[in-house]
């Protein structure tokens, strides 16, 4: 017996209808018609079945802190770490956990089942990550949470950061991370991007770089990452996340960049909410964007994702834990509305942002069995609408169930 089939599936790249059987937490088969009984069955009624959604970038230490101790009145990514700042020495575990708890909640119910957060190392207490550390245990069977340590007040600027950052490390973080358009120099800059590097080989662990966000035409950290990922054959370890400032870059230096992150290997993590939110401040009009050369850098071949970097925290007050939404942004933002951008703009935010995370993730045979069950028919419909989540599996385990959006129409002609 099967632990669970999920009947008349929609895949993501048009095949259906198709069957999808469960066994265990791995997915046994998908075919036309699956004649064996289940412990479990699901009609998704030929609606689409994804897999899960993975946010590549996100800050769970500060998630729901909105308003504490005052809110961001600039709109700035600085004033946001001003007031992040003021917030930490505040800090308990119990509060830190009790908030990422109840926004693990609020992912699983959303589809969301694998995040990469940064945890801010700048605090010798390092109390938010033990908390994070807890949080990923109490989950673990439904959510892959990956910690990234990062010295939000710069590596080489805060005193004693690269030590807490190797403490961090010691303690069963995952990913090494680094802020360097935030160090006193573009010099100090360049060697933080060296250093995490160098860390993250020594180790066998990812690299994770905070990246030139900034609208600072000459913040140009990414090409240091993209050498160091080439000299110490770091390749898809590798991630540069925002990379705001190339949307400043002029065409001629660009051209001459995205060539080299592709050769690197390494993958790229613009998170459209938050990019285009806190970036473009300082002008008036024709205003920035803020977000990087999502098409430009897909068409070289590197592996870009979105992520959605903060929910109702010091950076950004609006956020819902839905991948769709991050997706829906950025493809509006990067000009990707024809269908097959659209499709990959899907992707972003699904199979693109798994394979960063080293998730084993996919709709076949032998991979894990967790997807979504979504109200809509299609990944095209699903970024229009952002619908329910019908049904949400994690490890082959039903975790999350929402009913169908229905309306009552009373108005008569």
């Amino acid at each position: 017996m099967l632990d669970l089939i999920i009947r008349q599936a929609r895949l993501p790249d048009g095949r259906g209808p198709l069957d999808i059987a469960v066994a265990g937490d791995r997915i046994a088969q998908i075919a036309p018609r699956i004649d064996v009984v289940a412990a479990q069955e699901i009609d998704a009624a030929g609606q689409l079945v994804a897999p899960p959604f993975t946010d590549p970038h996100f800050h769970m230490d500060a998630t729901l802190s909105l308003g504490m101790p005052r809110l961001n009145t600039s709109g700035t990514l600085l004033e946001g770490i001003a007031l992040w700042g003021e917030l930490k020495p505040l800090l308990t575990p119990e509060a830190v956990m009790e908030r990422a708890l109840r926004y693990c909640d609020l992912a699983v119910s959303q589809g969301l089942l694998s995040i990469r957060s940064h945890v801010d190392v700048c605090d010798e207490r390092l109390l938010a990550v033990q908390a994070l550390l807890d949080v990923r245990e109490t989950f673990k069977r439904y959510i892959d949470l990956q910690l990234v340590a990062f010295p939000q007040d710069g590596a080489l600027r805060s005193p004693g950061a690269m030590e807490n950052l190797k403490r961090a490390l010691d303690m069963g973080v995952d990913v090494v991370g680094g802020i360097p358009h935030f160090e006193r120099t573009m010099a100090d800059g360049a060697r933080s991007v060296t250093r995490a590097c160098v860390i993250a080989a020594e180790r066998g662990l990812q690299v994770d770089l905070h990246c030139d966000e900034s609208d600072d035409p000459m913040s140009r950290h990414v090409e240091t990452l993209a050498y160091e990922a080439t000299r110490l054959g770091l390749g898809d370890r590798v991630v540069a996340s925002h990379v705001t400032a190339m949307h400043s870059y002029d065409n001629y230096y660009a051209t001459k960049l995205i060539p080299l992150i592709a050769e690197s290997g390494m993958n790229v993590v613009p998170n459209p909410l938050i990019n285009i939110t806190l970036q473009g401040r300082s002008d008036t009009y024709p205003r920035r964007r803020g977000l990087t050369r999502v098409p430009e850098l897909r068409a070289a071949g590197v592996n870009v994702a979105f992520g959605q970097d903060c929910v109702r925290d010091p950076w950004y007050p609006l956020g819902s834990g839905d991948m769709l939404d991050v997706a829906h942004m950025g493809l509006h933002v990067a000009l990707m509305t024809a269908p097959d951008d659209m499709r990959a703009a899907f992707d972003m935010v699904t199979g693109a942002p798994a394979e960063i995370m080293g998730l084993d993730f996919g709709l076949e045979a032998g991979k894990r069995g967790s997807l979504v069950v979504l109200d809509a028919p299609d990944p095209i419909e699903a970024l229009r609408l952002r619908p329910a989540r019908l049904c949400v599996v994690s490890n082959g385990r039903v975790v999350s169930r929402t009913r169908p959006a229905l309306s009552e129409i009373t108005a008569g002609f």
